[in-house]
């Protein structure tokens, strides 16, 4: 996470609850896959960048312990691809010596020139990820689209993975995106989405929800920009309206209110973050009218 989100959250930490009163709050709130009803917290982990290199075991606690903290809070989605660096290897890794894999829904990506070498990045992703069934695997910004849905059909249709996606996280990838979208069926698909990144609500996420698509927002946070807009301004009044305590749970509240929206997945490599961004899973939730006025104060910035 950028420097500026570490200072907007360091006099927090000295008063942040420890874990068991975390434990004892609300459980998080949920939203459901189209194609099969299965619930999902709106809250995930994005793994990239944070999870890139091979760590030492200095490097590694905090990431076991956040991995941890999310899970005993209730998470579930880990998202991550084999573009990520060694991602997939420590998130395998620290799964397994966790041994919360049972309760966890892993996604990872495919993105590969030919049908063989989209083969082969699937099975070394099931070997780095150390499992013998990936919950989700999306193509990854539309590469050889039409050879790599057909690879994930057929794992589908195996058993070896649960859901079929397809994501993007660029503005100019948008009108191929959604012309996939209208002939392929998917049951996720995975784009950036932001407060002030809103060009995904014009066409993609109401075809998703008419589609029965689940939708998973990759860059909630805008890139960081949100938080640089947002440095050294208190929080307005009305964010105690939809119970936010923090920056961050503005940011992720206004993403996943979307109606079409399932799923965010910011980037967490600290406890205190997962803590922080699983706030955004419960309590009130904007409506139309707040979500108005969100927008307008940050364009107002």
């Amino acid at each position: 996470m950028n420097a500026t989100r570490r200072s907007l959250l360091a006099a927090a930490a000295a008063s942040a609850l420890p874990l068991p009163a975390f434990a004892q709050a609300p459980k998080l709130i949920t939203k459901s896959i189209p194609s099969s009803g299965e619930q999902l917290p709106l809250i995930g982990v994005g793994t990239a960048r944070r999870y890139d290199s091979a760590p030492t075991e200095a490097e590694k606690a905090p990431l076991r312990e956040t991995l941890k903290r999310f899970h005993d809070l209730g998470g579930k989605v880990i998202d991550t691809a084999p573009s990520y660096g060694q991602a997939e290897t420590v998130v395998g890794d620290l799964v397994s010596e966790l041994k919360i894999r049972p309760g966890l829904f892993l996604a990872t990506k495919v993105g590969a020139d030919n049908a063989e070498a989209g083969k082969a990045q699937i099975e070394a992703s099931f070997q780095k990820l150390k499992t013998e069934r990936i919950d989700l695997i999306a193509v990854h910004n539309l590469r050889d689209v039409t050879a790599a849905l057909a690879t994930l059909r057929g794992l589908k249709q195996a058993g070896r993975i649960r859901y079929v996606g397809a994501t993007t996280s660029f503005d100019n990838q948008y009108a191929d995106f959604e012309a996939m979208m209208r002939r392929e069926t998917l049951d996720v698909v995975q784009v950036d989405y932001a407060l002030d990144n809103r060009g995904s609500a014009d066409r993609i996420l109401p075809l998703a929800r008419d589609r029965g698509m689940a939708v998973w927002v990759n860059l909630p946070f805008g890139r960081g920009r949100l938080f640089q807009a947002t440095q050294g301004r208190p929080l307005p009044d009305w964010a105690k309206e939809i119970d936010c305590t923090t920056w961050a749970q503005v940011f992720l509240k206004y993403v996943v209110s979307h109606p079409a929206v399932t799923t965010a997945i910011p980037g967490m490599a600290q406890a205190r973050y997962v803590d922080d961004n699983l706030g955004a899973a419960r309590g009130r939730m904007p409506d139309a009218a707040m979500r108005t006025r969100m927008e307008q104060f940050i364009d107002s910035l």
